[in-house]
């Protein structure tokens, strides 16, 4: 099972994912969780970060950003860290260098390509 975190301050992005992945978490291929905000993702991983494979974070959140929450998760959970994927409505340059070189594996621009997504979820 693909266990994702999925964290943004957005809260129809709880039922969209839900939308474009009913069969997978139907046939138990894929579990979700939703975070509003960095700090709740964090508290989140606190108990269950051995069960966490993927975390999807939007960048632009009141309180700490996407990317403070990659550069918390990359230093707090080093072996084995979850993989992180971002997503923004903010295809920018700056955006995309600073989360890759902070360590995120992936970088989405909104709206969310959900085929691609699965598809590189699933290359892991």
């Amino acid at each position: 099972m693909i266990h994702v975190l999925v964290v943004d301050d957005e809260l129809d992005v709880q039922i969209l994912f839900q939308q474009r992945f009913r069969k997978e978490i139907k046939t138990g291929e894929y579990e979700f969780a939703f975070a509003i905000n960095a700090d709740a993702a964090l508290d989140y991983m606190n108990t269950n970060v051995e069960k966490v494979n993927f975390i999807l974070s939007d960048i632009n959140m009141p309180g700490k950003t996407g990317l403070e929450l990659l550069a918390c998760i990359k230093e707090t959970y080093k072996t084995p860290s979850p993989r992180v994927m971002m997503i923004t409505a903010y295809g920018d340059d700056a955006s995309y260098q600073k989360a890759i070189q902070l360590g995120a594996v992936d970088f989405f621009t909104k709206p969310l390509d959900f085929t691609k997504l699965k598809e590189r979820i699933n290359n892991f």
